[in-house]
C-alpha cells in the first residue's frame, strides 16, 4: 500500500505533512536516485502552478535533487502537460510538477513524469516511497563537482506555445472567431491566451492575474457559470475554462451552455470516426461518464471502454489497447497521438478545429449527444472503510440498483484526494435518481460520517 502517493501524485495542505519542505527534499533525493544511471550528467525538470507555496516546495525539491548529483531545469509556472512536454523534448530523465490542480490555493501537490512524458507507474511511486521511509540513500552524498546544478529554462513557455500551435491543422486558423479564455489564475495564464491569439482568434481573457492565492478561486473549470456569463456578454463563439494546472478543460457554447468532457469527447470521437482516425472505433472513458456517451458511441458504430476514475487509468487502458482518444467527464482529455497526458489547451484546440472544419456552431455539435439525468453528491467521511463489507450500505445500494434496472446505474467511491465519499446515480427518471442519491448518501453518512 502506498503511503504518500494517491491517484494523482502526493497532495495535501502546503506546509503540513506530507506537503512539507522536508518531505519535498526527500522526494527530490529519491526521484533523482531512481533516475540516475551510467556516467553522464542527469537532469530533472521542475515546473509549478501559481500557488504561493510553490516557491518553497520548488526550492526544496531542487535542493534534494542537486544533493544527489543530478541537475535541475527550472521552468517556472507552466501547465502540467507543458512540463511533460518539456521533459520529453529536452531529453530530461524525469519531470516534477508542483501543483494541486483544481484544489484551493492552500493545498499543493507533487507529481512525477518519466523521461517519455508519462506519469510514473505505481511500482515506481512505491520505489520512491520505500527510499523515503528507509535509510537506503541517506548516506549517499556526492561532493565537490559531483553535486548537481540548477538552471532556468527561459524559453519554456515559448517552446510549449509552438508545440500547441503545431497540433492545429495547418490548413486552418481561428480568424473570425471570438473566444473567451478563463485561465483560473493558474499555470496557463500566459500560454493559453498566446496560443489562441497567434492562431488568429480574438481572445477575451479572464482569470489571468495570479497573485499566489487566487488560483481556482471562483473561476476556471470548476465555475463554468463565470465564463458562460462573459461569453454571452461579448457574443463569443465559445468559452474555454481551464483549471489551475490546465490539464483539464470545460467549454461553454455560444449560448452559454456548458459542454463538459463527455460532450467534447463525443464531438471529437465522431470527427475521428468520420476521418477513420479513431483506433478500433474505441473511446476510453471512466465509470463516471454519462450513459448517453455510451449510447452515442454505439449509434455512430463505435464503442465505449470504461475504466476506474482517474486519468492515469484512462491513459493506462489507452496505451494497452493503442487507443487514440480518451478522457473524463471532468475535462481531462487525452489525445494520445499528440500528448502523453491530459491537456486542456490541446483539447480545446481539437474541439475548435472540428468547429472550423464543419463550419458549425458549438451548440449544434454538442446537441448530437443526449445526457441521461445524473446526480452526484459528496459526503464527508471520518474513515474510508471498504463499503462492500458494510451490510447496511450494501443493502441500500442493492435496493437502489433494483429500482433503476438496466436503464440506470449507481456508483459509490471514495475521493482519492479528499476525505469524501462520492455517490453518483444515473437514470431516465430524475425524481427517482434524486431520491436514490439521498437514500445512499444518508446511509453512508450514518455509517461513516
Amino acid at each position: 500500500m502506498k503511503r504518500l502517493f494517491g491517484t494523482d501524485g502526493i497532495r495535501g495542505v502546503a506546509n503540513e505533512d506530507p506537503m512539507t519542505t522536508e518531505m519535498a527534499m526527500k522526494v527530490g533525493r529519491a526521484t533523482a536516485f531512481i533516475f540516475k544511471g551510467g556516467n553522464r550528467r542527469h537532469r530533472v525538470v521542475i515546473g509549478k502552478d501559481t500557488r504561493l507555496s510553490g516557491y518553497m516546495l520548488e526550492t526544496a525539491l531542487a535542493s534534494g535533487i542537486c544533493s544527489m548529483g543530478v541537475d535541475v531545469l527550472l521552468v517556472g509556472p507552466l501547465p502540467t502537460p507543458g512540463i511533460a512536454f518539456i521533459t520529453s523534448s529536452m531529453r530530461a530523465d524525469a519531470g516534477v510538477v508542483i501543483s494541486a490542480s483544481h484544489n484551493p490555493f492552500q493545498d499543493n501537490g507533487i507529481k512525477i513524469f518519466s523521461s517519455d512524458g508519462y506519469k510514473l507507474p505505481d511500482e515506481k511511486e512505491l520505489e520512491i516511497e520505500n527510499l523515503i521511509f528507509s535509510d537506503t540513500i541517506d548516506s549517499l552524498r556526492p561532493i565537490a563537482s559531483e553535486v548537481g546544478k540548477a538552471f532556468r529554462v527561459e524559453d519554456a513557455v515559448g517552446r510549449y506555445v509552438v508545440y500547441l500551435k503545431s497540433v492545429f491543422p495547418k490548413n486552418m486558423d481561428l480568424t473570425g472567431m471570438k473566444i473567451v479564455v478563463d485561465c483560473a489564475h493558474g499555470a496557463a495564464y500566459r500560454v493559453a491566451p498566446s496560443v489562441f491569439e497567434e492562431l488568429g482568434a480574438k481572445v477575451i481573457t479572464i482569470g489571468n492575474e495570479p497573485n499566489g492565492e487566487n488560483i481556482n478561486e471562483g473561476c476556471g473549470s470548476l465555475f463554468p457559470d463565470v465564463i458562460s456569463r462573459v461569453v454571452k456578454e461579448h457574443g463569443a463563439d465559445a468559452g474555454i475554462a481551464l483549471d489551475g494546472d490546465a490539464d483539464r478543460v470545460i467549454v461553454v457554447d455560444e449560448k452559454g451552455n456548458e459542454v463538459n468532457g463527455d460532450r467534447i469527447m463525443a464531438i471529437c470521437a465522431l470527427d475521428k470516426m468520420e476521418r477513420r482516425e479513431l483506433t478500433s472505433g474505441v473511446l476510453v472513458a471512466t465509470v463516471m461518464s454519462n450513459m448517453g456517451l455510451e449510447l452515442f458511441m454505439k449509434e455512430i458504430g463505435g464503442s465505449l471502454v470504461r475504466t476506474a476514475v482517474g486519468d492515469r487509468y484512462v491513459l493506462e487502458k489507452m496505451r494497452k489497447g493503442n487507443y487514440s482518444l480518451g478522457g473524463e467527464q471532468s475535462g481531462h482529455l487525452i489525445f494520445l497521438n499528440y500528448s502523453t497526458t491530459g491537456d486542456g489547451v490541446l483539447a480545446a484546440l481539437k474541439l475548435l478545429s472540428v468547429m472550423v472544419g464543419k463550419q458549425k456552431p458549438l451548440s449544434e455539435l454538442a446537441s448530437l449527444m443526449t445526457d441521461f439525468p445524473q446526480v452526484l453528491k459528496n459526503i464527508v467521511v471520518k474513515e474510508k472503510k471498504d463499503i462492500k463489507k458494510i451490510p447496511a450500505i450494501q443493502d441500500v445500494i442493492k435496493g437502489a440498483e433494483k429500482q433503476l434496472g438496466d436503464r440506470g446505474r449507481i456508483l459509490v467511491r471514495f475521493s482519492g484526494t479528499e476525505p469524501k465519499a462520492r455517490v453518483m446515480v444515473e437514470g431516465e427518471d430524475e425524481a427517482l435518481i434524486n431520491r436514490l442519491v439521498e437514500d445512499v448518501s444518508g446511509i453512508i453518512e450514518k455509517e461513516l460520517g
